[in-house]
């Protein structure tokens, strides 16, 4: 019997503090840190968040396609998402193992691309009902407009609520909530929430503000013997293929709770970097004008256009490329791995980052110009798979991914159909901030200028 272990390749990576490890630089810049490391050391990099923790940065396409697909078994969800279960439960962004692939089948039909084209007007109605407040020349923050408008796209297609009505209860609970997310998410010691500090009472109260409000709906729902075709409907009539049985109250909370949260901000953060990004490339603005001059015209945009309109979809691939919204991915390694000429071990930590893949030279020319154009001509088809991958992949890719990108596409050429964006003069300079997403630093103000339609000009 050989012993393959001489082998193996030992992955190089910066030296850290005794106790901290790189956690401070980590923290700094989660991006800005990630690429430096891949940089500097390369496919696989070792460093430590912690004492004893060993993180490792994978940036090989193929070894990625390896964790997140073919040797997936081998691989669980991380300890940072275990520290989110006392928000989002044993929901979709924290279950794990069987649990979890027996949640998605129960949540899958909700997305079947029939239902995803039924959604598609509640996007643009909200999105047309909110935009009818903008007037001419005014400044907005576009980036909470932004998660105004999603989650009144959730609101709707989800329990088929009034928009208004939805964010007024709900806004501010779900921002209280994210903020937890991240603390608890980055921090080495995990207070419980029970500890009486000013935080957790802010929090406790946030989360059981929308308990309250997303019981409320189940309970309502539990009661009308009527047939619903909004997502909840869907969710709660359906049944496992294997049991035929459905699920729980508390399975619909947390899947609900996960919906809530994780998918209106992805969105949101998308479609903010997105009017930035146009904003700062007049050229690519006035091409997108033109796609939607040619194919909506001055008429209201609806669900058929979005197929019609690939140079607004590659606008959009783009600004995800440059911008993930889920920027970085982790798996913590449940039973030794092999993996290319590396060898993992359980308990460790791996780390594969959207950012820093969809910025490589090597498989994106010109990688921090923002180029819609390389989208074109089927590009996707000539990089390795896991080179771009925005919604993630494997048996946890984002179940939501046809529904978002879809929301994104018509939300957008229904803010551009009748107006133009520009920074604010006296705008800071942006940068990007990290939380479980990739948000844009102290948001984005941003004046207002309408379109005339008639002549379709800018």
């Amino acid at each position: 019997m050989s012993d393959r272990t001489t082998f193996f390749k030992s992955p190089k990576g910066p030296k850290g503090k005794i106790i901290t490890g790189n956690l401070k630089a980590f923290r700094s810049d989660p991006p800005g840190f990630l690429t430096q490391l891949a940089t500097e050391f390369g496919e696989v990099v070792k460093f430590r968040l912690g004492p004893l923790q060993n993180f490792y940065l994978v940036s090989d396409p193929e070894m990625i396609k390896q964790i997140l697909v073919t040797k997936q078994k081998n691989f669980m969800k991380s300890d940072d998402f275990k520290a989110l279960k006392p928000i989002f439960g044993e929901g979709l962004l924290t279950s794990d193992k069987e649990f979890h692939m027996q949640q998605r089948r129960l949540i899958q039909p909700a997305f079947k691309k029939s239902h995803i084209i039924d959604y598609g007007q509640n996007m643009i109605d909200v999105a047309s009902d909110y935009l009818s407040t903008w007037k001419d020349g005014e400044e907005r923050i576009i980036t909470q407009d932004m998660m105004s408008i999603t989650l009144g796209v959730i609101c709707k297609t989800m329990f088929n609520i009034d928009f208004k009505e939805g964010y007024q209860k709900i806004g501010q609970p779900i921002e209280t909530a994210m903020n937890l997310a991240v603390r608890r998410m980055r921090s080495l010691i995990q207070l419980p929430l029970w500890v009486p500090t000013k935080r957790n009472r802010d929090s406790k109260k946030a989360i059981r503000s929308l308990d309250h409000i997303i019981a409320e709906i189940i309970q309502k729902r539990r009661n009308d013997p009527a047939k619903h075709e909004d997502m909840l409907g869907i969710i709660m009539d359906a049944r496992d293929d294997i049991d035929g049985l459905g699920m729980s109250d508390k399975q619909v909370r947390d899947e609900l709770m996960t919906i809530f949260i994780a998918g209106h901000e992805t969105t949101a953060n998308a479609l903010s970097w997105t009017l930035y990004l146009l904003s700062q490339h007049p050229e690519v603005e006035a091409k997108m004008y033109e796609e939607i001059n040619r194919v909506i015209g001055s008429r209201p945009p609806t669900p058929d256009d979005f197929m019609k309109l690939t140079y607004t979809q590659n606008i959009m691939w783009e600004s995800m490329r440059l911008y993930p919204p889920a920027f970085v991915t982790s798996r913590k390694v449940d039973k030794d791995v092999e993996i290319k000429d590396y060898r993992f071990k359980k308990g460790d930590v791996i780390l594969v980052s959207q950012y820093v893949m969809h910025r490589k030279p090597e498989y994106f020319q010109n990688p921090t110009s923002f180029i819609p154009e390389r989208f074109e001509n089927n590009f996707i088809k000539t990089i390795p798979s896991y080179a771009f991958f925005p919604f993630g992949g494997g048996p946890r890719v984002c179940i939501g991914n046809h529904f978002a990108m879809m929301e994104a596409v018509l939300v957008l050429v229904t803010i551009a159909q009748r107006f133009r964006l520009k920074l604010a003069p006296d705008h800071h300079v942006v940068k990007n901030y990290s939380t479980i997403t990739l948000r844009p630093k102290r948001g984005l103000r941003m004046i207002i200028q309408e379109r005339n339609l008639k002549r379709n000009t800018l």
